[in-house]
């Protein structure tokens, strides 16, 4: 049975870390006092996760007993589902200088005071344990790995307060937190929502899944990560104006919301898509589609790995419905988007897209073909990497 306002949160109770006024103005007041650790875009990423609700039930940064739950059994101690550990990671020099009790001034990359962490623990981890059970493997050249390989190695531990929500500096019109989309959802009278996570420009291929969820749901939550993502993803302002692009032409403007993710991408793969099956959910979607190698990266997961995984958990546990799909293509005989459930064609008749194969074409100075992607879409993508284009 769903609330007034929707699905409930994950753990059930939407988090709010954001500091009060009061608050705030005591923070700052102390601030000069306070030992600093300063955060990587990463964590600052979960700092502000955390403290909007969009990783509910978590307060803060994991402690030991929890960071171990999950690296054996993807469930936090109390035995509530999560995949991927929240940590906050600093080198053993500048541990060596916190003490557990001590409040901390938490600082973005540019050196300004933006959050405070209450030091319950710090802990030193296991950085292969930790790679070959979130990522499955410890190669270096897999880049969460890399950035598990380069973060310091003691955690610290406790619950946070974010100073102030500010405005994101590309996208405020599409800074919707848990607490807004859910109130959304209920003023457009959706029961109804599936979210879709994307990094990539969309294409063809998305398009088509999005509105195979969208016959059977009442709203689509398009949801693409703005968060930290490795330097050869295409930069989020294109991706933005991508979807703005696609939503203005091609879709129903009253059945579908375009909002930011916040959050960093792990390319952890089927535990990363547990994790973001769960951050939608606490954005109050009810279903989450996962499709072809959700969160992937290079050939480190199987094709459908990430929609196996899914079984690992009881049927309703996770609180949110996944909605499985097997890998879109354009079909020449039908000369429509397909799979192979509805597609008689035979593999040489099969245009198979994907964001890797876009950005592939992009760097080789090429257009993507209409069977990939949009031509109004494709051109944006083609001005965004200064190819010269012709008239499409």
């Amino acid at each position: 049975m769903t609330r007034p306002d929707g699905i409930p949160p994950h753990g059930g109770h939407l988090i709010n870390r954001i500091a009060t006024p009061a608050e705030r103005r005591e923070f700052l007041e102390q601030a000069g006092d306070l030992p600093r650790v300063q955060l990587d875009d990463r964590a600052l990423s979960d700092l502000v996760m955390i403290a909007i609700g969009g990783f509910s039930p978590l307060t803060g940064f994991m402690g030991q007993t929890d960071y171990e739950s999950i690296l054996t059994d993807m469930r936090l101690a109390n035995g509530l589902p999560w995949s991927i550990p929240i940590t906050l990671s600093v080198p053993d020099s500048v541990a060596a200088n916190l003490k557990e009790g001590d409040w901390v001034r938490l600082d973005n990359p540019q050196g300004q005071f933006v959050g405070v962490l209450e030091l319950t623990q710090k802990y030193r981890y296991n950085k292969a344990r930790e790679a070959t059970n979130v990522y499955r493997t410890d190669d270096t050249k897999h880049p969460g790995v890399q950035v598990l390989y380069q973060q310091g190695s003691i955690n610290l531990a406790g619950p946070v307060w974010l100073l102030q929500r500010e405005s994101h500096p590309l996208f405020p019109a599409y800074q919707i937190d848990p607490v807004e989309s859910r109130k959304q959802f209920q003023e457009k009278g959706w029961k109804t929502i599936v979210g879709f996570q994307t990094r990539n420009p969309i294409h063809r291929a998305h398009e088509y899944i999005q509105k195979c969820a969208l016959e059977i749901v009442d709203g689509l939550f398009l949801h693409p990560l703005v968060g930290a993502t490795k330097d050869d993803d295409i930069a989020a302002d294109v991706r933005m104006r991508c979807y703005e692009i696609l939503l203005e032409k091609y879709y129903p403007q009253n059945r579908v919301i375009l909002a930011i993710n916040p959050s960093a991408m792990r390319y952890a793969g089927p535990r990363e898509a547990i994790f973001h099956a769960l951050i939608r959910k606490n954005y109050g979607c009810t279903h989450f589609i996962v499709g072809r190698d959700h969160a992937g990266v290079g050939d480190y997961y199987g094709t459908y790995d990430a929609q196996y995984i899914f079984e690992e958990f009881q049927p309703g546990e996770l609180g949110i419905v996944p909605m499985m799909f097997e890998h879109a293509f354009f079909c020449k005989r039908t000369q429509q988007m397909a799979t192979t459930k509805t597609s008689p064609s035979t593999p040489e008749e099969r245009v198979h897209l994907s964001g890797t194969k876009v950005r592939e074409m992009l760097r080789r100075g090429e257009l993507p073909p209409p069977e990939f992607s949009r031509p109004e879409v494709a051109r944006e993508l083609a001005l965004a990497m200064n190819i010269i284009t012709y008239e499409i």
